[in-house]
């Protein structure tokens, strides 16, 4: 199989060969995201975010130079305050007004935008994300785009055609294709007025009923509307990539008016791909800022590893609806990056073509743009979950006991085990969660059957629980209870309660193994 076909086994792929294709071959390229920092910058923003990193790294896989910016639209109008914002009474008072000057209600940034921004750029390095950082608030003020702004008002009927295309009212004879800011109150509640064909305006003040006029190369009060504001922004930087959530993305959607109105700037719209929603299983709908019902990137990041973060990203079309999973599907989820990881170092026979689309998943899942030395330590997540437990979460404690692990596997195993032990303590299932008794359960009243059956476990446990594996003891355990005349999920539930306190618990003969013959021996030995 030839190396061309092998690159193009995954989307980024794709993406980055039409990119190529459409836009020439260029000295650099330049792939944009952003997002208005009107509230926690949650998962499903993120989405975005990495969907451009991947056809960066794509990109640059192919020897090309890549610009890679992030705009925060930090000068969009503060519409709403969100649920999980402090002093939410205080916040009130800045509505309408840009979300740069929304102070910080939790005292920490210099404003309520700020502090959005400062959580997703601490974040992004640990996941191998590093873009140029634009800030629209401070362009717009220092009067960067005034001449894209001349140029929206100069062709201003042109854009309204284009807009009125797609609307089923068409926009006023007196609108204009800008907004401006009250510098009496800061507040958008304005009406502009007139344009003097040079770089003067003149608006009202609907709340206040006080004119201005106002020049918008030395004043920082002008901006113009999200439709007209992408598609100027794509002229003035050289944008080659953006993708966009569906929303913008359906037909009559903001892309299908930036794409034309890009024109009247003289330049052509970017390749694009359209990113579906992302939901947090057992939460239904689609995340939003301004609710605050939110899942942000730190808080996925507890419980999966930041490889696996851009795996779940990396391992799925764009285009596909997905959850984010913190039930029982975790365990799932470290399984499937695992056998991608086995399937990478050849450890895993699978077909070729399965197995070169595995390979640029993993490479794509890697924080960095190298792989490791080596695969990590191969051990189900469950396992590892069991482990923590045993030993009361101490990680140090469970590294010990895994005396075959390299030293080029330690620091991601112990990444893991974190990630374990967060999901353990605060997401799993109750019925995940135990620990091993250290006296006889005194709510246990036993049978002589049940007697019996406990004691000959306990021989069967000395004998035979670290020279058998998994599943020849569990024909022990079957023994045991079928010599005593107890049904199998009967004893088995009397096992539980007898070492841990529950009716049910993790798979038991691997269980007691886990544990060992001293500790279960130990606990058998208070009922014989």
């Amino acid at each position: 199989m030839s190396d061309e076909k092998k690159e193009l086994f995954h989307w980024a792929d794709q993406i980055a060969e039409k990119i190529i294709r459409e836009k020439g071959d260029k000295e650099i390229y330049t792939c944009a995201s952003g997002i208005t920092p009107s509230g926690t910058v949650h998962i499903g923003n993120f989405r975005e975010i990495i969907t451009v990193d991947l056809v960066v790294r794509a990109l640059r896989a192919r020897g090309k130079k890549v610009r890679f910016i992030y705009s925060w639209d930090d000068y969009d109008v503060f519409r709403k305050v969100p649920k999980n914002m402090k002093d939410p009474e205080r916040l009130e008072t800045y509505l309408r007004q840009p979300i740069t000057l929304v102070p910080d209600t939790n005292g920490e940034e210099e404003s309520y935008a700020r502090a959005n921004e400062v959580r997703v750029e601490k974040a992004l390095p640990a996941v191998g994300i590093n873009p140029e950082y634009l800030y629209q608030a401070e362009r717009y003020r220092k009067n960067v785009y005034a001449e894209g702004i001349k140029t929206a008002l100069d062709h201003r009927d042109e854009i309204r055609a284009i807009l009125d295309e797609y609307r089923t009212t068409p926009l006023e004879e007196d609108w204009f294709p800008v907004s401006v800011f009250s510098s009496f109150t800061n507040r958008d509640n304005t009406k502009v007025l007139s344009y003097d064909g040079e770089y003067s305006i003149t608006y009202r003040d609907t709340d206040l009923d006080k004119e201005e006029t106002i020049d918008f190369r030395n004043t920082p009060n002008t901006k113009l509307p999200w439709r007209i504001d992408w598609p100027m922004r794509w002229a003035y930087e050289g944008v080659d990539f953006e993708p966009g959530g569906k929303d913008h993305l359906t037909e009559g959607g903001s892309y299908d008016t930036s794409k034309k109105v890009v024109r009247i700037f003289g330049a052509e719209a970017p390749v694009s791909l359209r990113y579906d929603f992302i939901k947090i299983k057992g939460k239904g709908g689609k995340m939003s800022s301004s609710s605050g019902e939110v899942v942000d990137l730190f808080d996925v990041l507890e419980i999966y590893t930041p490889e696996i973060v851009r795996y779940l990203f990396a391992g799925t079309r764009p285009n596909a609806e997905f959850a984010i999973s913190y039930d029982l599907d975790v365990l799932k989820i470290y399984e499937d990056y695992d056998t991608t990881e086995r399937i990478y170092f050849g450890l895993v026979d699978v077909k070729e073509q399965r197995r070169e689309k595995e390979k640029r998943i993993y490479e794509l899942s890697q924080v960095s743009d190298s792989v490791p030395s080596c695969e990590g330590y191969q051990v189900p997540f469950r396992h590892l979950c069991n482990l923590l437990q045993l030993h009361d979460f101490d990680i140090a404690k469970v590294m010990e006991s895994l005396d075959d692990v390299k030293s080029e596997q330690v620091e991601r195993l112990e990444a893991r085990l974190v990630c374990a032990s967060n999901w353990i303590r605060k997401y799993a299932p109750e019925e995940f969660r135990w620990s091993l008794l250290s006296e006889r359960n005194e709510s246990l009243e036993l049978s002589e059957n049940e007697k019996k059956a406990l004691f000959e476990l306990l021989q069967y446990t000395k004998e035979y629980l670290d020279s058998s594996d998994e599943k020849e003891f569990s024909q022990y355990i079957y023994k045991a209870a079928g010599d005593n005349g107890l049904e199998n999920p009967a004893f088995f539930k009397l096992v539980y309660l007898a070492l841990i306190g529950k009716e049910r618990g993790p798979k038991l003969a691997g269980f007691m193994k886990t544990c060992g013959r001293e500790r279960i021996e130990r606990i058998l030995s208070y009922y014989a």
